[in-house]
């Protein structure tokens, strides 16, 4: 069994800043590395095609986040890797942070998700442990996010309170590093949801899983991440951002989610110890 793969989605990518995070991640023999690009053409991968434990796979099309790594999940399913990690093509790290992570991933088996603490460019933390959200929670982030009251209620979302310096278990996470144990990903047949096209399959996923096991912050680590939030700039992408809300909220419940109350208090009486 390989210890561990990981995958990353193509569109259009830049190709300095998609070779700087497969540096990061350092493919090896032990470290498998499946590159989905949802490109209408097929990127220029001269520097990366002198490395066998790189995988490529041309979709042909822009099938979506999810659907991308669905795909790579499945090649991680067929090479027997226990480890997996879905990964932004915007991330960067010390490839030792890797071993670290898999050391203690190996100390509990009940831990199926991991996020590492991220950190912006300036080296400031990204605060992307989540309570599952409620309508308001993304409304008021996007449109009401410096009026005092609304401040408060945002930080309790993003569970500030924690001060992001101690392991927890939150039931939301970023989709931005997500280092998965695969053992429970293929005993469960969790992937992806399709039908989200981008935006709101981290929530999706991560919420799923932590229906059946941990899904950790680990601040021991860290990673860098430029984070774009192209929905804050782009019209297109807020749409974007918009339908997959409604799709979620479709999906497990606008204003009843008995599952998202017990959730949320659980992590929420953590944080207080």
């Amino acid at each position: 069994m390989k210890k561990i793969s990981a995958s990353i989605v193509i569109y259009n990518n830049n190709l300095k800043d998609l070779i700087s995070v497969v540096n990061s991640y350092a493919p090896s023999e032990s470290r498998l590395l499946y590159l989905i690009d949802n490109s209408p053409q097929r990127i220029n991968l001269e520097y990366l095609n002198n490395n066998k434990n790189i995988i490529y796979y041309f979709t042909g099309k822009n099938i979506g986040y999810g659907s991308a790594h669905n795909i790579a999940i499945r090649m991680a399913i067929k090479d027997n890797t226990q480890y997996h990690i879905v990964m932004n093509s915007d991330i960067q790290f010390e490839s030792e942070i890797i071993d670290t992570i898999i050391d203690f991933m190996d100390s509990d088996d009940s831990i199926a998700q991991l996020m590492p603490k991220v950190l912006n460019t300036k080296g400031d933390i990204q605060y992307l442990c989540k309570l599952l959200p409620v309508p308001f929670d993304l409304i008021f982030r996007r449109f009401f996010s410096d009026i005092l009251l609304f401040k408060k209620i945002n930080e309790k979302y993003i569970l500030k309170e924690s001060g992001y310096n101690k392991i927890i278990n939150p039931p939301c996470l970023s989709g931005c590093f997500m280092f998965l144990r695969m053992k429970i990903i293929n005993d469960n047949n969790i992937y992806f949801d399709e039908r989200y096209f981008l935006y709101c399959e981290d929530f999706d996923f991560t919420r799923r899983l932590h229906h059946i096991a941990k899904t950790i912050y680990y601040p021991n680590v860290s990673i860098i991440h430029k984070h774009a939030k192209e929905s804050y700039k782009s019209n297109k992408m807020f749409i974007e951002h918009i339908r997959s809300a409604v799709k979620y909220f479709n999906k497990w419940g606008w204003f009843l989610d008995k599952e998202r109350k017990e959730m949320n208090k659980k992590i929420l009486k953590e944080i207080k110890k």
